[in-house]
């Protein structure tokens, strides 16, 4: 069944036992009960940036699980009660979340809906980039400078829903700008240690793009040539890949955590080339993990390319 009628099925369930899931827990929680706001989010990084903003006033949480695949996400009807017993509800927006975000709009009308990347325009394939599929780059958050406005567009939300607690909002996303500042720094830093000639990427699906133009990296192609990782690409398209990646002389495909890495790894054993798994573009990881935190995730899959690279 298409993701977007399960999403609908989901909704309409929550619907039809709203005196039996909401009725009985309100729009409540322990925060709800302390006057706190009730905040969730779609993606583990979005929360972790928004907690930064919120510092100890209340805890948010996060919709998707880590490790879990956000593009092929569908909602339980318990998910869809937590959005709608939600003062606000804060999605990523530029396309990632597609009919996931429809359909919890539909079901939580008295939810305040937050778009962190407001404001932000999405990128345009650079001169010799492939041509992709599935719509604009909503990968915005993988260039720390632009998580900036992430930051503000968060920050005033929480100000607007909470007035008593503008300062603190103001004071903290302030403090997080500055990490984020030192955190774009690190990884330019790292990157330079890499030749211009092998800042050349490949990934499974094309997610980089707004990393690379911060960066000075370019993207050669794509396994899946989609902003979203759940399309499937031609034999003509593997093969001009292939083409690509041997006579441009690229030295490794990256794979994200969770996805597929059988046509990578037909790809590189065509080509000659390796492939480096485990990226964590979406999803941090637990708190025990090498990824608890959207700084930590961004360091991890820097020290990931720049090394697949050397």
């Amino acid at each position: 069944m298409p993701r977007t009628v399960l999403c609908v099925a989901a909704v309409l369930l929550v619907s039809a036992l709203a005196g039996a899931t909401t009725a009985g827990c309100g729009r409540a929680g322990d925060d709800a009960s302390t006057g706190a706001l009730r905040v969730t989010t779609t993606a583990t990084f979005l929360a972790d940036i928004a907690q930064n903003v919120a510092g100890d006033r209340f805890t948010v949480t996060a919709l998707v699980p880590s490790d879990a695949d956000l593009h092929a996400f569908e909602p339980t009807p318990r998910d869809v009660a937590t959005v709608s017993s939600s003062d606000l509800f804060i999605l990523n927006g530029g396309g990632l979340e597609g009919p996931l975000e429809d359909a919890l709009r539909a079901a939580a009308p008295e939810t305040v809906f937050v778009t962190a990347s407001q404001g932000l325009s999405p990128r345009r394939p650079q001169p010799g980039e492939p041509l992709r599929e599935g719509g604009d780059d909503p990968h915005f958050w993988l260039d720390p400078t632009l998580t900036v406005t992430y930051v503000e567009n968060i920050r005033d939300a929480f100000s607007a829903a909470d007035p008593g607690g503008e300062a603190a909002y103001r004071a903290n996303a302030a403090a997080y700008i500055t990490r984020l500042r030192a955190l774009d720094a690190w990884i330019e830093a790292r990157v330079r240690r890499l030749p211009a000639r092998d800042r050349l990427l490949v990934m499974n699906h094309l997610s980089h793009g707004y990393f690379a133009d911060r960066y000075g990296f370019r993207i050669v192609g794509a396994v899946v040539p989609s902003v979203a990782g759940n399309e499937s690409p031609t034999a003509k398209q593997l093969t001009g890949l292939a083409g690509a990646i041997r006579s441009q002389g690229v030295r490794a495909v990256f794979v994200e955590l969770g996805e597929n890495a059988r046509l990578a790894r037909q790809i590189a054993a065509e080509t000659g080339t390796r492939v480096v798994t485990g990226l964590r573009t979406h999803s941090l990881s637990g708190p025990d993990g090498e990824a608890p935190t959207y700084i930590d995730m961004m360091r991890y899959d820097t020290r990931l390319i720049v090394e697949g690279l050397e």
